[in-house]
Formats: C-alpha cells, structure tokens, sequence
C-alpha cells in the first residue's frame, strides 16, 4: 500500500525554511514525501535528507526519490538527527522541519490500530516494533494507565477509564481497537458521549506512551536546532497542544537573551539569545485547506532562526 500523507501548511511551510538552492536541508518526518518534495524543487546543488521511522513511509522515500543523487533516506527517528549527520559526514544543516504526529496513511490503515473507527488489533507502533497499545492496556498497573491517559491525553474522565480497563481485562484480554473504544466509551458520562467520540483522547495518549513521542520530541528539538548552521532554520509542525506547548517554550528559551533583573546597570548573566522567532504567533490553517483536509484543524507552524 502507498504511504498517502496530505502536507499540511505546505506553503506557508516551504517559505518558513527560506531555501537555498545550494543548503542542506533535512526532513525529520518525512512520511509520504510531500514536503520533501517541495525542497528538492527549490534545491539546485543542494542536498536533502529525509528521514522517517515508519518501513511503510521508507518505502514510498524510495519509490519517489531513488532517482535524485542528492537525497538520502534514512530510516530512523528524527530524536537521532546528530547521530545520523555524523555517520553521514555533515557537520550542519540550513534547515530542518518537523511535523509532528501520526499520518493519514497511519490512521486510514486499518491494521496499524491507530484508530478508533475501524476493527483492527490495537498496535499503534509507528516504527511497526517495539511494545504495542494492546500491551500497555491489558500489563500496566492502574496508576500506570491513569498517569498515560491523564497526562499524554488530558482526559479528564481517565480514572473512570482506567478502572474500566482494569475491570474488563479482567474478564478478557483486550485485543483490539473497537473492544477498547467501547470500553472507553462505556465509562464516559451519557451526556458526555455525543460530543466528541469518547475514545479520542485515549488513543491519543496510548499513541504518545507507545511511541515515546514526547520524550523524543524533547531529544529532537534539542538535536535539529544543535545541528543548524547560524541562519539555519527549524520549522515544526503540531497538532496538539502537548506538543505546541513544548514547541513553543523550547523556542521561547532560545530566544531569551539577558535574564538580570531590571534595574540592574548592566548585565552580569552573560546570557544571549540562540535564535529568534520568524513568526511570533503560530501559523494555523485558512479555510480554504480546513475545506480541503480537515485532519488539519488543529495544526500549527512554529519557525526559528538560529543567530
């Protein structure tokens, strides 16, 4: 099956990179090559590397760009940037965009377990190994289950949901991702259910755990914004606010210069900022692209340009 991903803010994403024909250039979650191919248009001797940790997305990489003698595809996660640019021998990069999250190909692909519409075995798994959602709903303590839901989905019915979990797997392993989205649903209050499908913040948070999506987010800010050159820029882009949240507080502390109090005469902290903002709010999506694709609600552009 092709890996089908609609970019997401593709112009005003391009344009945040501010490409040179003759820069390096890496796209950390590459997926179905929309982005990257927008890159490889404007780059003449330049070079683009992409990388994503899902084999599905490797393979369309290949399909789209074995043609082209300056990009490399790499599969791995993008929270590995520096060890990758090492064994590669690249010292820096002019840009490097990010965008977070999981992909229509990862949700429409009933057997991935991504979603809660379809009937498929509760995986979850972007790179395809590695521990499964079905592992953590029927192995982890209930404090466990309750932090993952609480935290990494901002449930606020995850206690209710928690037990529930607890008290069915009890009776039966939970195996797939319907049994789990009734169960959800079942502890939501009545009034509740109509809203918004119950189980979304669940999947959501059983994604992030599964994934480590977070943790490597933090890693991989760190890493894209250590490897680019001064001038060079980051480009990422979220989809919900778990992520946006660290985004922008990561780019906010970049950015920050001097941390001496007010009336100090002069400054003793020595501190000078790292980047600056090339937009001070987030980029979000018209109406025109809501029309288009609306998975892309929520998403937004944050951009810095490293000093």
């Amino acid at each position: 099956m092709s890996f089908s991903h609609k970019p997401v803010l593709l112009e005003q994403t391009i344009g945040s990179l501010d490409i040179k024909t003759d820069g390096i250039y890496l796209d950390g979650t590459a997926g179905g090559g929309g982005h990257s191919a927008e890159i490889l248009k404007r780059l003449g001797n330049g070079r683009l590397i992409c990388i994503d940790q899902d084999p599905d997305a490797i393979r369309t990489l290949h399909e789209k760009f074995d043609g082209y003698e300056n990009v490399t595809i790499v599969q791995s996660n993008f929270s590995e940037i520096r060890s990758i640019l090492l064994e590669l021998d690249i010292p820096s990069l002019d840009g490097v965009l990010l965008d977070i999250g999981v992909s229509s190909h990862q949700l429409d692909t009933a057997e991935r377990g991504f979603s809660y519409h379809n009937d498929a075995p509760l995986d979850m798994r972007m790179s395809q190994s590695g521990v499964t959602a079905a592992e953590l709903v029927n192995n982890l303590q209930f404090s466990e289950l309750l932090h993952i839901l609480s935290v990494y989905g901002e449930e606020k019915f995850a206690k209710n949901i928690a037990r529930a979990i607890e008290r069915e797997r009890k009776i039966k392993r939970i195996e797939t991702t319907l049994e789990l989205a009734e169960i959800v649903k079942s502890a939501y209050p009545p009034a509740k259910r109509h809203d918004k499908h119950p189980a979304r913040k669940t999947f959501q948070a059983l994604r992030i755990a599964v994934n480590g999506e977070l943790d490597r987010l933090s890693k991989g800010l760190d890493e894209a914004f250590e490897s680019l050159k001064p001038g060079g820029r980051l480009s990422v882009i979220t989809f919900h606010s778990l992520e946006d949240r660290m985004v922008k507080q990561r780019m906010a502390k970049w950015c920050e210069g001097c941390t001496c109090p007010k009336d100090f005469p002069v400054c003793v902290c020595g501190n000078k900022p790292k980047a600056e903002l090339v937009f001070r709010k987030p980029v979000e999506v018209d109406e025109t692209e809501l029309e288009e694709n609306p998975r892309s609600r929520s998403a937004k552009l944050r951009c810095c340009k490293k000093i």
